[in-house]
């Protein structure tokens, strides 16, 4: 058995990217980029490494394929700190992969590999690991059909039964599914932290406060919207809105900023601050992994982080409604 603060559900992909591309040359045509990398991603995966960067004990829970692209994700992981004994190897199944064009605007097309994220089930969370484990987080809703909907919402519920705060992330797809996916697991989660796109397509609406109780409604005892550039929202049942500004970074790639949002957020909730603290926490890595190309851009560990509140400004505009 060991000791984990949190113990991280869901995909394990391996992106590779390549920045600035302003288009696909035709044929067999070819470009030069400045920079090419390869990273751990998914909201899972990619939390879980930010996590055991400011220094969260961290258990990592995903599927793999028996293939190189697993082993390197493997490893990556174990170099960074994160706990892998419940990463499982599937035969049959690649690693799953991205392939990502960053254009000059930090925006990204993917082109995606589902893989093994497809067999990850309910049966993988180690519940006999999980004695000192302070929060469970589910990372990628929508996108894991062994996993999605009543088993995910078994699993969250299960955890909260066991004195442990529940957090979500997903990631929609924009089929019907998505909400059959999503809303049985809603009733059991403490804290939700979809993108203010995400919200509002899944919410049928236009308006963020409406999407904002779309999530409360269905039961999630908090949702925190990240709104990119324009810092991040956090509403809860009862209780008005609190929104904090972004920071003013240049922005290189916005991949992978969900996922550190999610980390440093998740930071906080491990070490107890109030919601405001652990909001903060979330802009920060967030903004940080923007500055530089993939998930793992950016944040190095908390001590960097706490000298990147102090420095840097903050952005005056904020996301209406």
């Amino acid at each position: 058995m060991s000791a984990n603060d949190v113990v991280s559900i869901g995909l394990h992909i391996v992106d590779v990217l390549g920045r600035p591309v302003t288009e696909i040359p035709p044929g067999q045509g070819m470009r030069r980029i400045d920079e090419i990398a390869i990273t751990v991603a998914g909201t899972a995966a990619a939390t879980s490494v930010g996590l055991a960067r400011l220094g969260v004990r961290v258990e990592s829970v995903g599927a793999l394929g028996e293939d190189s692209l697993g082993r390197f994700l493997r490893q990556k992981m174990l170099d960074e700190g994160v706990g892998c004994a419940w990463l499982t190897e599937h035969s049959g199944v690649p690693t799953s992969a991205t392939m990502l064009p960053i254009r000059p605007d930090g925006s990204r097309p993917a082109l995606h590999v589902v893989g093994a994220n497809a067999v990850l089930e309910a049966d993988h969370v180690p519940w006999s690991d999980m004695a000192e484990t302070k929060v469970l987080h589910l990372g990628g809703t929508c996108l894991l059909p062994g996993l999605d909907g009543e088993p995910a919402a078994r699993v969250l519920e299960r955890a909260r039964n066991n004195g442990l705060i529940t957090t979500l992330d997903l990631i929609p797809t924009g089929d019907a599914t998505d909400l059959d996916a999503l809303l049985p697991a809603l009733p059991h989660v403490d804290y939700v932290f979809p993108s203010y796109e995400d919200a509002l397509s899944l919410a049928g609406t236009d308006d963020g406060a409406e999407a904002a109780r779309f999530f409360l409604d269905a039961g999630a005892g908090c949702v925190v919207i990240t709104m990119g550039g324009d810092g991040a929202c956090l509403a809860a049942r009862g209780r008005g809105e609190l929104r904090r500004p972004a920071y003013d970074v240049d922005v290189v790639d916005t991949t992978g900023c969900g996922d550190a949002f999610a980390a440093g957020f998740i930071t906080g909730l491990v070490e107890g601050a109030s919601e405001e603290s652990a909001l903060e926490l979330g802009l920060a890595c967030g903004s940080l992994v923007a500055t530089g190309l993939g998930s793992d851009a950016g944040l190095t560990d908390r001590a960097a982080l706490t000298r990147f509140m102090e420095a840097t400004p903050r952005r005056d505009k904020e996301r209406s409604g």
